[in-house]
């Protein structure tokens, strides 16, 4: 199953895929509408079921006319793995990693496919992270490695945009990885049963105004989707709609000679197997400022 949340002339909505290719979905003031991914998930397997069973039923929609929101705007976690690739961790000047590095983002920071990553007015160094994310369906602490997938609802694409200047301000890099429309989630939430277990093997691609700067396998990642879940679930329980953001590869704006930032005008496209693209519009704050503005008024 895939489903998209989308803001549209009537409000919120969900939508899922049918399978000739069309996306059927419902807004929430309409009485059929299930709820959001949040809201299901917390529920359980059954409920995104049903709800797939619903929206397949309803009118189909048509993408040009909404616009995407991120899959999921409520989880209670938001866990970045930093250094995940070994090629990453060599040009980033780290030894390589026995233990993963661990830091957090917050929600306010999540936009959704297609909307603007926003370059703020202080810094020029913002910089690309393509990356997967699992999104955990089932609760729970001391997971073993065996069972760590069963835990595992599904997974979407994210673009972990970094302010390198203020990452680096502290040993900490908690501010530089949370300004606000930074964090491109999305476009669509694929189950599990859709891809390979813990979604190995998939080719991950970012591309910045057409030319890929990034180019990986999940396979490379040192710590795996399940062995993740294993070494996190130590400290503290995972929660149902917790986001894992697994680490991105070689290729960073950072890392290249001279330093390759986005700017205002640039496209940048994180690409995975089976699934769509997951592509955002790099803007100046002030321009996003007065845009809001403009659509407010």
């Amino acid at each position: 199953m895939r489903f998209i949340h989308f803001n549209d002339a009537q409000g919120k909505g969900l939508a899922t895929k049918h399978a000739d290719g069309g996306w059927h979905g419902l807004s929430e003031g309409d009485s059929r509408y299930p709820g959001d991914l949040d809201s299901l998930l917390a529920t359980g397997s059954d409920a995104l079921r049903a709800a797939a069973g619903v929206l397949l039923r309803a009118q189909a929609i048509d993408l040009a006319h909404i616009d995407y929101l991120p899959p999921l705007s409520r989880s209670p976690k938001i866990i970045c793995i930093g250094l995940n690739y070994a090629d990453h961790t060599s040009e980033s000047g780290f030894k390589p990693q026995d233990y993963p590095t661990v830091f957090g983002r917050f929600n306010s920071s999540l936009i959704g496919h297609g909307a603007p990553i926003v370059r703020p007015k202080v810094s020029e160094q913002l910089d690309y992270e393509g990356e997967l994310v699992a999104i955990i369906g089932k609760a729970g602490r001391h997971i073993s490695k065996e069972r760590a997938l069963d835990h595992v609802a599904g997974y979407a694409l994210f673009n972990d945009a970094s302010i390198r200047d203020y990452q680096f301000k502290s040993p900490q890099w908690t501010v530089g990885k949370n300004f606000d429309h930074t964090g491109a989630f999305g476009p669509e939430f694929v189950t599990a049963d859709e891809l390979p277990p813990g979604a190995r093997g998939l080719h991950l691609r970012t591309k910045l105004n057409g030319q890929i700067v990034q180019s990986a396998s999940t396979d490379d990642m040192v710590f795996d989707v399940a062995t993740l879940i294993e070494t996190l679930s130590v400290a503290f329980t995972l929660e149902v709609g917790d986001l894992i953001v697994t680490g991105t590869p070689a290729g960073v704006g950072l890392a290249r000679k001279p330093p390759l930032w986005m700017k205002p005008g640039d496209v940048c496209e994180i690409e995975v197997d089976g699934f769509d693209t997951l592509r955002n519009l790099i803007v100046d704050e002030d321009a996003h400022v007065q845009a809001s503005g403009r659509q407010a008024a």
